[in-house]
Protein backbone atom coordinates (compact mmCIF):
# COMPACT_ATOMS: atom_id res chain seq x y z
CA UNK A 1 0.00 0.00 0.00
CA UNK A 2 1.33 3.58 -0.82
CA UNK A 3 0.63 6.96 0.26
CA UNK A 4 -1.71 8.79 -1.78
CA UNK A 5 -1.34 12.80 -1.20
CA UNK A 6 -3.44 13.24 -4.47
CA UNK A 7 -6.39 12.27 -1.64
CA UNK A 8 -5.56 15.31 0.57
CA UNK A 9 -8.57 18.02 0.03
CA UNK A 10 -8.94 22.03 0.33
CA UNK A 11 -7.54 22.95 3.73
CA UNK A 12 -10.98 24.46 4.72
CA UNK A 13 -12.49 20.83 4.16
CA UNK A 14 -9.51 19.45 6.06
CA UNK A 15 -9.82 21.87 8.93
CA UNK A 16 -13.89 21.00 8.87
CA UNK A 17 -13.13 17.03 8.85
CA UNK A 18 -10.70 17.04 11.44
CA UNK A 19 -13.22 19.18 13.90
CA UNK A 20 -16.36 16.56 12.68
CA UNK A 21 -14.16 13.27 14.03
CA UNK A 22 -12.11 14.76 16.64
CA UNK A 23 -13.56 17.60 17.74
CA UNK A 24 -10.38 19.59 18.03
CA UNK A 25 -10.27 22.93 15.91
CA UNK A 26 -6.74 23.85 13.84
CA UNK A 27 -6.40 26.53 11.42
CA UNK A 28 -7.11 25.62 7.23
CA UNK A 29 -3.31 25.76 6.90
CA UNK A 30 -2.54 23.40 10.17
CA UNK A 31 -5.26 20.96 9.15
CA UNK A 32 -3.85 20.28 5.95
CA UNK A 33 -0.39 19.95 7.27
CA UNK A 34 -1.99 17.46 9.89
CA UNK A 35 -4.05 15.61 7.59
CA UNK A 36 -0.70 14.43 5.75
CA UNK A 37 0.64 13.21 8.81
CA UNK A 38 -3.09 11.33 9.52
CA UNK A 39 -2.58 9.45 6.65
CA UNK A 40 0.72 8.96 6.97
CA UNK A 41 -0.39 6.77 10.79
CA UNK A 42 -3.51 5.54 8.77
CA UNK A 43 -0.80 4.24 6.11
CA UNK A 44 1.02 2.60 8.45
CA UNK A 45 -1.34 1.21 10.90
CA UNK A 46 -2.89 -0.33 8.05
CA UNK A 47 0.71 -1.96 7.21
CA UNK A 48 0.66 -3.39 10.50
CA UNK A 49 -2.84 -4.95 10.63
CA UNK A 50 -2.62 -6.24 6.81
CA UNK A 51 -6.12 -4.23 6.25
CA UNK A 52 -7.05 -0.84 5.48
CA UNK A 53 -8.18 0.98 8.18
CA UNK A 54 -10.23 4.30 8.21
CA UNK A 55 -9.53 7.73 8.28
CA UNK A 56 -11.54 8.08 11.43
CA UNK A 57 -9.70 5.92 13.42
CA UNK A 58 -6.38 6.81 12.03
CA UNK A 59 -7.37 10.26 12.84
CA UNK A 60 -8.52 10.01 16.55
CA UNK A 61 -5.68 7.92 17.32
CA UNK A 62 -2.99 9.96 15.78
CA UNK A 63 -4.38 12.89 17.67
CA UNK A 64 -3.88 10.83 21.34
CA UNK A 65 -0.85 10.19 19.95
CA UNK A 66 0.43 12.66 17.99
CA UNK A 67 4.38 12.05 19.73
CA UNK A 68 4.26 8.75 19.56
CA UNK A 69 2.69 8.21 16.33
CA UNK A 70 5.40 10.17 14.91
CA UNK A 71 8.17 8.86 15.67
CA UNK A 72 6.68 5.21 15.20
CA UNK A 73 6.19 6.54 11.38
CA UNK A 74 10.01 7.62 11.30
CA UNK A 75 11.23 4.52 12.94
CA UNK A 76 9.02 2.06 10.41
CA UNK A 77 10.53 3.93 7.24
CA UNK A 78 14.22 4.50 8.12
CA UNK A 79 14.21 0.94 8.66
CA UNK A 80 12.40 0.03 5.58
CA UNK A 81 14.62 2.33 3.63
CA UNK A 82 17.75 0.77 5.27
CA UNK A 83 16.61 -2.51 3.79
CA UNK A 84 16.13 -1.42 0.82
CA UNK A 85 19.27 0.58 -0.12
CA UNK A 86 21.50 -2.17 1.01
CA UNK A 87 22.82 -0.31 4.94
CA UNK A 88 25.44 -2.17 6.46
CA UNK A 89 27.61 -1.62 9.43
CA UNK A 90 31.46 -1.04 8.68
CA UNK A 91 33.86 -2.25 11.43
CA UNK A 92 36.46 0.65 12.92
CA UNK A 93 38.96 -1.38 11.92
CA UNK A 94 38.91 0.30 8.58
CA UNK A 95 39.62 3.92 9.98
CA UNK A 96 42.47 2.41 11.99
CA UNK A 97 44.01 0.56 9.31
CA UNK A 98 44.60 4.27 7.94
CA UNK A 99 47.85 5.82 9.06
CA UNK A 100 47.74 8.97 11.47
CA UNK A 101 50.16 10.60 8.72
CA UNK A 102 48.25 10.28 5.90
CA UNK A 103 46.69 13.90 5.51
CA UNK A 104 42.99 13.38 4.88
CA UNK A 105 42.75 11.20 7.77
CA UNK A 106 43.94 14.36 10.21
CA UNK A 107 41.69 16.75 8.38
CA UNK A 108 38.73 14.69 7.46
CA UNK A 109 38.64 13.45 11.97
CA UNK A 110 39.20 17.22 12.69
CA UNK A 111 36.27 18.80 10.22
CA UNK A 112 33.97 16.08 10.07
CA UNK A 113 34.44 13.28 12.67
CA UNK A 114 34.80 15.82 15.83
CA UNK A 115 31.95 18.16 14.64
CA UNK A 116 29.12 15.08 14.38
CA UNK A 117 30.29 13.55 17.67
CA UNK A 118 30.92 16.54 19.69
CA UNK A 119 27.71 18.14 18.86
CA UNK A 120 27.62 19.66 22.28
CA UNK A 121 30.60 21.34 21.78
CA UNK A 122 29.79 22.33 18.11
CA UNK A 123 26.73 23.89 19.00
CA UNK A 124 28.20 26.35 21.60
CA UNK A 125 31.23 27.60 19.30
CA UNK A 126 28.79 28.10 16.44
CA UNK A 127 30.11 25.02 14.47
CA UNK A 128 27.62 23.58 11.66
CA UNK A 129 28.45 20.06 11.33
CA UNK A 130 29.13 18.89 7.83
CA UNK A 131 26.30 17.29 5.78
CA UNK A 132 27.81 16.73 2.62
CA UNK A 133 31.86 16.22 1.64
CA UNK A 134 33.65 15.14 -1.48
CA UNK A 135 36.79 13.40 -1.64
CA UNK A 136 38.60 13.75 -5.12
CA UNK A 137 42.00 11.99 -6.16
CA UNK A 138 43.61 9.44 -9.02
CA UNK A 139 41.69 6.25 -9.12
CA UNK A 140 42.75 3.67 -6.64
CA UNK A 141 44.12 6.30 -3.83
CA UNK A 142 41.26 5.27 -0.77
CA UNK A 143 38.25 7.85 -1.54
CA UNK A 144 35.72 4.74 -0.46
CA UNK A 145 38.12 3.17 1.72
CA UNK A 146 38.18 6.80 3.55
CA UNK A 147 34.04 6.80 3.48
CA UNK A 148 33.54 3.82 4.99
CA UNK A 149 36.27 4.07 7.19
CA UNK A 150 33.82 7.34 8.34
CA UNK A 151 31.00 5.50 9.27
CA UNK A 152 32.87 3.13 10.60
CA UNK A 153 34.01 5.38 13.24
CA UNK A 154 31.16 6.92 14.22
CA UNK A 155 28.72 3.72 14.25
CA UNK A 156 26.29 5.20 11.58
CA UNK A 157 25.27 2.80 8.75
CA UNK A 158 26.94 2.95 5.22
CA UNK A 159 24.60 3.04 2.34
CA UNK A 160 26.51 2.94 -1.13
CA UNK A 161 24.50 4.51 -4.21
CA UNK A 162 26.41 3.43 -7.51
CA UNK A 163 25.26 5.29 -10.59
CA UNK A 164 24.06 2.32 -12.57
CA UNK A 165 20.94 1.80 -9.40
CA UNK A 166 19.64 5.08 -10.91
CA UNK A 167 19.64 3.55 -14.36
CA UNK A 168 17.30 0.54 -13.65
CA UNK A 169 14.58 2.33 -15.95
CA UNK A 170 16.62 3.65 -18.81
CA UNK A 171 18.74 7.17 -19.01
CA UNK A 172 15.44 9.11 -19.56
CA UNK A 173 14.57 7.73 -15.99
CA UNK A 174 17.77 8.96 -14.12
CA UNK A 175 16.86 11.64 -12.93
CA UNK A 176 13.54 10.81 -11.16
CA UNK A 177 15.15 8.03 -9.68
CA UNK A 178 17.69 10.37 -8.48
CA UNK A 179 15.00 12.23 -6.55
CA UNK A 180 13.05 9.26 -5.48
CA UNK A 181 16.91 8.22 -3.99
CA UNK A 182 17.40 11.11 -2.26
CA UNK A 183 14.12 11.38 -0.34
CA UNK A 184 14.67 8.06 0.87
CA UNK A 185 17.64 9.24 1.84
CA UNK A 186 16.38 12.73 3.56
CA UNK A 187 14.58 10.00 5.80
CA UNK A 188 17.08 8.31 7.05
CA UNK A 189 19.11 9.03 10.45
CA UNK A 190 22.88 8.28 11.58
CA UNK A 191 23.95 7.16 8.34
CA UNK A 192 26.51 7.82 5.81
CA UNK A 193 25.71 8.06 2.24
CA UNK A 194 28.39 7.31 -0.22
CA UNK A 195 28.41 8.02 -4.05
CA UNK A 196 30.92 7.04 -6.24
CA UNK A 197 32.15 8.24 -9.83
CA UNK A 198 30.24 11.15 -9.03
CA UNK A 199 31.36 13.27 -12.12
CA UNK A 200 28.80 10.62 -13.86
CA UNK A 201 25.99 12.08 -12.23
CA UNK A 202 27.24 15.88 -11.69
CA UNK A 203 29.20 16.21 -15.18
CA UNK A 204 29.23 19.58 -16.15
CA UNK A 205 26.18 21.17 -17.99
CA UNK A 206 28.35 22.81 -20.80
CA UNK A 207 29.68 19.83 -22.22
CA UNK A 208 26.33 17.44 -21.79
CA UNK A 209 23.67 16.68 -23.53
CA UNK A 210 19.91 17.23 -22.22
CA UNK A 211 19.74 14.26 -19.82
CA UNK A 212 22.67 15.30 -18.37
CA UNK A 213 22.11 18.57 -17.77
CA UNK A 214 19.06 17.42 -16.11
CA UNK A 215 20.78 14.99 -13.89
CA UNK A 216 22.87 17.77 -13.01
CA UNK A 217 20.44 20.29 -11.83
CA UNK A 218 18.47 17.93 -10.11
CA UNK A 219 21.38 17.26 -8.03
CA UNK A 220 22.18 20.82 -7.21
CA UNK A 221 18.44 20.57 -6.77
CA UNK A 222 18.53 17.55 -3.67
CA UNK A 223 21.92 18.68 -1.92
CA UNK A 224 20.23 22.00 -0.23
CA UNK A 225 16.80 19.99 0.46
CA UNK A 226 19.64 17.56 2.20
CA UNK A 227 20.92 20.31 4.53
CA UNK A 228 17.26 21.48 5.52
CA UNK A 229 16.58 17.68 7.58
CA UNK A 230 17.41 18.19 11.28
CA UNK A 231 18.78 14.33 10.94
CA UNK A 232 22.39 12.88 10.77
CA UNK A 233 23.42 12.30 7.56
CA UNK A 234 26.56 12.80 5.92
CA UNK A 235 26.36 12.82 1.98
CA UNK A 236 30.16 11.70 0.70
CA UNK A 237 30.91 11.87 -3.09
CA UNK A 238 34.04 10.49 -4.54
CA UNK A 239 35.08 11.25 -8.22
CA UNK A 240 38.49 10.62 -9.99
CA UNK A 241 38.03 13.43 -12.28
CA UNK A 242 37.11 16.68 -10.60
CA UNK A 243 37.96 18.89 -13.98
CA UNK A 244 34.39 17.50 -15.33
CA UNK A 245 32.08 18.12 -12.16
CA UNK A 246 29.80 21.06 -13.18
CA UNK A 247 31.58 24.16 -11.80
CA UNK A 248 27.92 24.85 -9.91
CA UNK A 249 29.00 21.60 -7.41
CA UNK A 250 32.15 22.66 -6.68
CA UNK A 251 30.75 26.00 -5.79
CA UNK A 252 30.44 26.71 -1.42
CA UNK A 253 27.15 25.89 -0.20
CA UNK A 254 27.04 22.49 -1.62
CA UNK A 255 30.06 20.53 -0.29
CA UNK A 256 31.17 21.67 3.06
CA UNK A 257 34.76 20.34 2.09
CA UNK A 258 36.50 18.82 -0.84
CA UNK A 259 39.36 16.89 -0.01
CA UNK A 260 42.33 15.66 -2.07
CA UNK A 261 43.14 11.69 -1.28
CA UNK A 262 46.52 11.78 -3.15
CA UNK A 263 49.66 9.21 -2.42
CA UNK A 264 50.91 7.62 0.45
CA UNK A 265 54.07 8.49 2.10
CA UNK A 266 56.06 5.84 3.81
CA UNK A 267 54.12 5.52 7.34
CA UNK A 268 51.21 5.22 5.50
CA UNK A 269 52.34 2.27 3.51
CA UNK A 270 53.84 0.49 6.00
CA UNK A 271 50.75 0.76 7.82
CA UNK A 272 48.85 -1.02 5.12
CA UNK A 273 51.55 -3.56 4.41
CA UNK A 274 51.73 -4.31 8.25
CA UNK A 275 47.55 -4.68 7.80
CA UNK A 276 48.10 -7.13 4.97
CA UNK A 277 50.68 -8.76 6.45
CA UNK A 278 49.09 -10.07 9.13
CA UNK A 279 46.86 -12.03 7.22
CA UNK A 280 49.35 -13.85 5.45
CA UNK A 281 51.67 -17.14 6.16
CA UNK A 282 54.60 -15.31 6.32
CA UNK A 283 58.33 -16.10 7.38
CA UNK A 284 61.58 -13.62 6.73
CA UNK A 285 59.89 -10.04 5.57
CA UNK A 286 62.23 -6.79 5.80
CA UNK A 287 59.61 -4.20 6.01
CA UNK A 288 61.46 -0.93 5.45
CA UNK A 289 62.31 -2.83 1.66
CA UNK A 290 58.76 -3.69 1.27
CA UNK A 291 57.90 0.30 2.21
CA UNK A 292 60.91 1.31 -0.38
CA UNK A 293 59.57 -0.84 -3.19
CA UNK A 294 55.96 0.17 -3.15
CA UNK A 295 57.03 4.05 -3.93
CA UNK A 296 53.84 4.93 -6.12
CA UNK A 297 51.73 2.43 -5.04
CA UNK A 298 48.18 3.46 -3.73
CA UNK A 299 46.28 1.37 -1.39
CA UNK A 300 44.44 -0.08 -4.28
CA UNK A 301 47.42 -1.24 -5.67
CA UNK A 302 48.94 -2.51 -2.42
CA UNK A 303 45.63 -4.68 -2.03
CA UNK A 304 46.22 -6.00 -5.63
CA UNK A 305 49.98 -6.92 -5.00
CA UNK A 306 48.56 -8.49 -1.38
CA UNK A 307 46.58 -11.10 -3.54
CA UNK A 308 49.28 -12.24 -6.04
CA UNK A 309 51.26 -13.05 -3.21
CA UNK A 310 48.61 -15.13 -1.41
CA UNK A 311 47.64 -16.46 -4.52
CA UNK A 312 51.32 -17.64 -5.50
CA UNK A 313 51.71 -19.15 -1.60
CA UNK A 314 48.98 -20.96 -2.00
CA UNK A 315 49.76 -22.32 -5.18
CA UNK A 316 53.75 -23.17 -4.18
CA UNK A 317 52.67 -24.92 -1.15
CA UNK A 318 49.81 -26.91 -3.24
CA UNK A 319 52.58 -27.95 -5.67
CA UNK A 320 55.32 -28.67 -3.15
CA UNK A 321 53.25 -30.74 -0.30
CA UNK A 322 55.20 -28.31 2.24
CA UNK A 323 54.51 -25.22 4.20
CA UNK A 324 55.30 -21.97 2.07
CA UNK A 325 56.07 -18.87 4.07
CA UNK A 326 56.25 -15.43 2.31
CA UNK A 327 58.96 -14.01 2.17
CA UNK A 328 60.65 -10.69 0.96
CA UNK A 329 62.07 -12.87 -2.19
CA UNK A 330 58.27 -13.73 -2.67
CA UNK A 331 57.51 -9.90 -3.12
CA UNK A 332 60.55 -9.60 -5.26
CA UNK A 333 59.10 -12.21 -7.53
CA UNK A 334 55.94 -10.68 -7.82
CA UNK A 335 56.33 -7.09 -7.74
CA UNK A 336 57.78 -6.80 -11.21
CA UNK A 337 53.92 -8.00 -12.55
CA UNK A 338 52.30 -4.78 -10.78
CA UNK A 339 52.94 -1.15 -12.09
CA UNK A 340 52.32 1.25 -9.33
CA UNK A 341 49.32 3.78 -10.74
CA UNK A 342 51.31 7.50 -9.45
CA UNK A 343 53.43 8.10 -12.00
CA UNK A 344 55.20 11.70 -12.15
CA UNK A 345 52.73 12.41 -14.76
CA UNK A 346 49.39 11.71 -12.19
CA UNK A 347 51.29 13.41 -9.03
CA UNK A 348 51.36 16.19 -11.23
CA UNK A 349 48.13 16.23 -11.90
CA UNK A 350 46.72 15.71 -8.73
CA UNK A 351 48.72 18.42 -6.95
CA UNK A 352 47.47 20.84 -10.12
CA UNK A 353 43.99 19.98 -9.03
CA UNK A 354 44.68 20.17 -5.40
CA UNK A 355 45.62 24.31 -5.55
CA UNK A 356 42.28 24.54 -7.77
CA UNK A 357 39.62 22.57 -6.21
CA UNK A 358 39.97 22.03 -2.45
CA UNK A 359 38.30 23.25 -0.23
CA UNK A 360 39.18 22.00 3.49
Amino acid sequence: MEINFTEIPAPEYCASKIFEISGARFDPEAAAALWEEILRHKWLISEKLGRDVGFRTACIDFLENTEEAHQEYLSYVNRNALSEMGARRISREIWDSISDTQPPKQLVNRRIILPLTEDSLSAKHGIIPPKAIMFFGPPGTGKTHFAKAIAGVLSWWYVEIVPSMLMTEGVEKIGANLRRIMEKVRGLDEAVVFIDEFEEIASSRDMGDRIDKSITNEFLKQIPMLRNYNNKILLVCATNYIRQLDAAILRPGRFDCIIPVGGLDEEGRQTILLHFLSRLNVGQVELERLVEMTSGFTPADLEYLFQQVAQFAFEQELARKEDYQVTTETFQHIMPKIRPSLTEEVVDEFEKDCSIYSRI
